[in-house]
């Protein structure tokens, strides 16, 4: 039988109940650091480059960018997750404010494909659709999310427009929860460190099945990763190959999900215009709470969206591979599709249009 991890404790193992009484977490920009993301920023105002192939020196910001790796390490190995404050989009535009994030991204890694077109900054934004179509990612509606990982090792988030009412982002801690679970039934933790299928939806990388098996939990190098996202987990059974969930694999999703949802382990904060939170997919589970919009078209909640690899990420277990397609630092993750071009779409109508897969 599989032997536990020990308990894990550090900065990663925190408690939301903790956590809002902190404010370290927010990184306020100088105005000397605005101005050089600016700067930077200009120059690509009105520019096509490809983004995949840009790296920092392109994007210089020189004064910030020694701050940004003490951030990127509090993101990858301390407490997993950072709000930056202090953009002034509101002056700047949607463009130019996407032009700096995705500069900015680049600090932090190589920019990752978010879907089967290959989108390397993301909309998300209400469009109207419902998460009972199994070809729908969830970002694209106004319910809750639940608790779940990206597929990527840091998700990246800017917010362009806050909603009328709701869509707060709320963090757990994977390493708290696995804690929890270790501590008041192990039995069902250990369930978690076995392979489960996960759905998908309808991203179908070449010579890959419409689902992938991986464990909940994985520990290897010393660390606890966590990949996770109920929803899917539950229409991957939509799949003859997919036998149906065992009893105490239902049991131990549920316990994770109650401890997920327990708000002494969770933490929520809103967003404001020109925010960006960066979170770690390794060590954090993120949900978003339902929504009401504003009825103006120019009003409606907006984030922007970047999945990013960085080169020093954390080792991840071989069978990473079979959702991240690599587990090489700075080259994993994301959704590769075949004969996949790597896009920008810089407004949320040429993303709706073309976001979902074929």
């Amino acid at each position: 039988m599989f032997e536990l991890p020990p308990a894990i404790d550090g900065p990663s193992a925190w408690y939301g109940h903790d956590v809002s009484r902190q404010s370290d977490w927010i990184e306020t920009l100088t105005a000397d650091e605005v101005a050089e993301v600016e700067s930077a920023a200009r120059r690509f105002e009105h520019a096509e480059p490809e983004w995949d192939r840009l790296r920092p020196v392109d994007f210089p910001v020189p004064t910030l960018s020694r701050r940004l790796g003490a951030i990127l390490q509090q993101v990858i190995a301390e407490r997993g997750f950072v709000l930056l404050r202090g953009l002034p989009i509101e002056h700047w535009g949607r463009r130019l404010s996407a032009v700096a994030f995705l500069g900015l991204g680049l600090h932090c890694g190589r920019l990752r494909p978010q879907n089967a077109r290959g989108h390397l900054l993301g909309h998300v934004r209400d469009v109207g659709l419902s998460s009972r179509d199994p070809h729908v990612r969830i970002y694209q509606t106004k319910e809750r999310q639940n608790y779940h990982t990206d597929s990527c090792d840091i998700v990246g988030l800017l917010c362009l427009q806050p909603a009328k009412a709701g869509g707060l982002s709320s963090l757990v801690s994977s390493v708290t929860i696995f804690n929890e679970m270790r501590k008041r039934c192990p039995e069902l933790a250990q369930v978690l460190f076995e392979r489960i299928e996960t759905d998908r939806r309808g991203e179908v990388p070449a010579g890959q099945k419409p689902f992938f098996s991986v464990p909940v939990f994985n520990w290897h190098a010393g660390l606890l990763s966590a990949i996770y996202h109920r929803m899917y987990i539950e229409s991957a059974r939509r799949f003859p190959e997919v036998p149906p969930l065992t009893a105490e694999q239902t049991q131990a999703l549920d316990l994770f999900d109650a401890l997920a949802n327990d708000p002494a382990l969770n933490f929520q904060m809103g967003f404001q215009t020109g925010d960006i939170q960066l979170v770690h997919n390794h060590t954090l589970l993120h949900d978003r709470t339902a929504f009401e919009d504003w009825p103006e078209p120019d009003r409606k909640r907006h984030l922007l969206r970047l999945w990013v690899a960085p080169e020093n990420a954390r080792p991840l277990p071989p069978i990473f591979a079979e959702r991240y397609g690599s587990v090489l630092p700075g080259h994993r993750g994301g959704i590769e599709m075949p004969g996949m071009c790597y896009t920008v779409p810089w407004n949320a109508e040429e993303s709706a249009t073309s976001d979902r897969p074929s």
